[in-house]
């Protein structure tokens, strides 16, 4: 009989909670007509980084992260997407000993052309550092693992 390594206790439904409730509001910023990237980069601290298996080096500090948002929103508006949508899940919460947090989740990203049918243009393995400050939390490091090549 093969036995589980131990799992890392839960955190509480509360905080569970608050960090769903953080990823929803932070993809709600990319998604549709309404999509505000600064928004969405003021959910990142000054220093973080966002790197990816589909790029050369990170992105690092909030401006540079604007910077490719703004860049990727823009590639995708010029392929008439119509709308476009993210959708997350699997969320695993990770209290690590300084109160920063460990998240892991999938992500995954459609869009459907006006008249047409949705599409997914991909799917991605999401590794989060989160940090509080002044009563919010802020991604301080991510890095995306997108399966196949993104659209």
């Amino acid at each position: 009989m093969t036995v589980s390594p131990p799992q890392a206790p839960y955190v509480s439904a509360d905080l569970y909670a608050q960090i769903q409730q953080f990823y929803s509001r932070q993809m709600n910023l990319l998604d549709g007509s309404a999509a505000d990237p600064v928004a969405w980069s003021q959910t990142f601290t000054e220093d973080a980084v966002l790197g990816s298996n589909f790029q050369e080096t990170p992105d690092t500090g909030r401006a540079a992260i604007l910077k490719s948002m703004r860049d990727a929103l823009a590639h995708i508006s010029a392929q008439g997407t119509g709308d476009f949508r993210h959708w997350l899940a699997m969320i695993d919460v990770q209290p690590q000993p300084d109160g920063t947090l460990r998240t892991r989740y999938y992500g995954l990203a459609m869009a459907t052309p006006e008249g047409g049918s949705l599409k997914i243009r991909g799917h991605v393995l999401c590794r989060d550092e989160l940090v509080r400050q002044a009563g919010r939390w802020l991604v301080r490091r991510r890095h995306l693992e997108a399966d196949g090549v993104p659209a």
